[in-house]
């Protein structure tokens, strides 16, 4: 283990330094930055000890102010969308701002993804960074305060672990949904103009028996059943050949999971990731919205379906849906903490 180094990454408009910090743990690297208290880089080994970055991002810092990707970002308060961008509680009604059009997604127009978090700390192999939201932010009720804290460690097997834990407290009831939102390139990101779309190609296991279908709006209309679906990944498959199975384009859904453990391997590179969360949804989205108009790193401007997240959250929208859904509740009321937890396990290929 080594101590984290940090460096100036670049500056915010007014002038502020953002700061990217390093953490390493074996042949894994990651970088962490406080713009978006983002992953900014995640460099892991092959089957044959090729070291690559497997996140998209940008190689410097002014991209990610001059385009909003959401590459390894926190979002919040609440992550995917709520409709219309308003929502009633305790009697009350909230008028949010909207950024998709009447929706509102990913937090709103000035998302937690758009701030340069404040950092408050480092020690051996972790980073912690905070961000206070007033009253009032995009809409939202009451004051919160949330820290984003990384740890990159061996566990006592040796394979290395990236945990992320993102908590909240809040001085009156809320919606939070807090999550991370890397896009996910285990081909390895300097590979992806030899390998397009590689992210069908990854093998996808995820204990979720439910899904949430969406509307025009990407919105959820309802719980339905996995099975005989594109969306049954229980026993691990390529969205690839879950995508050929049924008329989908492409996944940007809800998996209302039944366990924790979701796995996500290249069989090309042999690179792999064991995922663990303690929320009830996993959004998966594979980079529908990418274009190839925005240059990357590497110099490669990503595609559809060149990289996926895989984003643990509370259901979309869940503060509106039905009590017959059963949704969990994503409500945050004060002397409570939300908690949003990602464990990522790199065992060797």
């Amino acid at each position: 283990m080594t101590d984290p180094v940090s460096e100036t990454f670049g500056h915010m408009p007014d002038g502020s330094p953002v700061t990217r910090i390093t953490l390493r743990a074996g042949a894994v690297t990651a970088r962490v930055m406080t713009y978006g208290a983002a992953l900014q880089s995640l460099d892991l080994p092959d089957r044959n000890g090729d070291v690559q970055d497997v996140v998209l991002g940008h190689d410097d810092f002014a991209p990610y102010l001059a385009h909003r990707r959401f590459y390894g970002a926190t979002v919040g308060r609440v992550a995917n969308r709520i409709a219309g961008g308003r929502f009633t509680l305790d009697g009350t009604d909230h008028q949010l701002l909207t950024n998709e059009g009447s929706t509102t997604l990913h937090g709103g127009p000035d998302g937690f993804d758009r701030r340069n978090w404040t950092l408050l700390g480092m020690g051996e192999d972790e980073v912690v960074m905070g961000l206070v939201s007033p009253e009032g932010d995009q809409g939202f009720p009451g004051e919160l305060r949330v820290t984003a804290h990384y740890a990159l460690r061996e566990d006592p097997q040796g394979t290395p672990r990236l945990t992320v834990t993102l908590q909240a407290e809040g001085d009156a009831p809320c919606p939070v949904s807090l999550t991370n939102h890397s896009f996910f390139a285990l081909a390895g990101v300097a590979t992806l103009a030899t390998r397009p779309n590689s992210a069908l190609e990854m093998r996808l296991t995820v204990p979720a028996a439910r899904y949430l279908p969406v509307d025009d709006l990407s919105l959820p209309t309802g719980v339905a059943s996995v099975g005989a679906t594109p969306f049954d990944f229980r026993e691990g498959r390529m969205p690839l050949t879950a995508m050929r199975s049924g008329a989908l384009a492409g996944y940007d859904h809800c998996l209302c999971l039944d366990g924790d453990r979701i796995e996500l391997t290249d069989p090309v590179s042999g690179r792999r990731m064991v995922m663990h969360t303690n929320l009830p949804g996993l959004q998966v989205y594979t980079g529908n919205y990418l274009d190839g108009s925005v240059p990357g790193k590497a110099g490669h401007a990503p595609r559809r379906h060149d990289a996926i997240c895989l984003e643990p959250q509370h259901w979309p929208n869940a503060v509106n849906m039905p009590a017959d859904w059963g949704a969990p509740d994503p409500v945050l009321r004060p002397g409570d903490r939300a908690e949003t937890r990602l464990d990522l396990s790199f065992p060797a290929p």
